[in-house]
């Protein structure tokens, strides 16, 4: 069973560079050959959603010189990969805070976003100065604002399926598996109300060494688990 929805966080860059005695930089730079070559692996192995952590709220805190790298190599993949994207069939999507990005990664999002609309083979989401406690609270806002506008009833309970459609993913599956490099065990404030029931697969590989072979091993891992869903099977 191949899952619908692979989401990954992708952690260890900084950790490889530093193996290395390298410069961070070098570490993301790396990455992103993995993020190519789990894009790839996704399209080959029938994957229908790829969703990447790839910068969130807490990461502005990095250090002036770091953020300001991360935000330039966005700007270079998104440009690089323009082609690659729509030859394989791949729709991009950008998801989070959006609202704190310069007005130039704003437009080349925007821009990425209109030339692969067609595609369908593989949905890419790019989670970008994204939370999920962010998530969770500016859905609520919406929803406040809508009763406010009379276009929700404040007299009536919100059901699951309802507050859904104010998340930030709305109208995209949960993810199935979440996979995590680099070694930690947890999360991260990461898709908080959408990995209700996610399994997980956790790897000490590093994220600049999590390639192809990486990549199924998680895939098989989850095609030999069993999801019930709180129930008895």
């Amino acid at each position: 069973m191949v899952p619908v929805h692979v989401s990954i966080i992708m952690d260890g860059n900084g950790r490889w560079a530093q193996q290395r005695h390298m410069p961070r930089s070098f570490g993301h730079k790396e990455g992103a050959e993995s993020v190519r070559a789990c894009i790839e692996a996704s399209v080959e192995a029938g994957v229908k959603y790829l969703s990447l952590y790839t910068f969130s709220e807490e990461n502005w805190n990095r250090p002036v010189e770091e953020v300001s790298g991360i935000m330039g190599l966005f700007r270079t993949v998104m440009a690089k990969e323009r082609k690659n994207l729509k030859e394989n069939g791949v729709r991009f999507r950008a998801i989070g805070n959006l609202s704190r990005l310069s007005k130039p990664i704003l437009d080349d999002i925007a821009a990425l976003e209109a030339y692969t609309a067609d595609c369908d083979k593989l949905t890419l989401m790019v989670l970008f100065s994204y939370s999920g406690k962010w998530d969770i609270m500016q859905a609520v806002n919406r929803y406040r604002r809508d009763i406010a506008d009379g276009k929700a009833d404040a007299d009536s309970d919100i059901d699951i399926t309802g507050f859904e459609k104010y998340l930030s993913t709305a109208g995209i599956p949960d993810p199935d598996l979440l996979i995590r490099t680099g070694g930690e065990l947890r999360i991260s404030n990461y898709l908080l109300w959408q990995c209700a029931y996610s399994e997980f697969y956790f790897t000490d590989v590093l994220w600049p060494d999590f390639r192809k072979t990486e990549f199924r091993k998680a895939l098989d891992s989850f095609e030999n688990r069993q999801r019930r869903y709180g129930e008895i099977n």
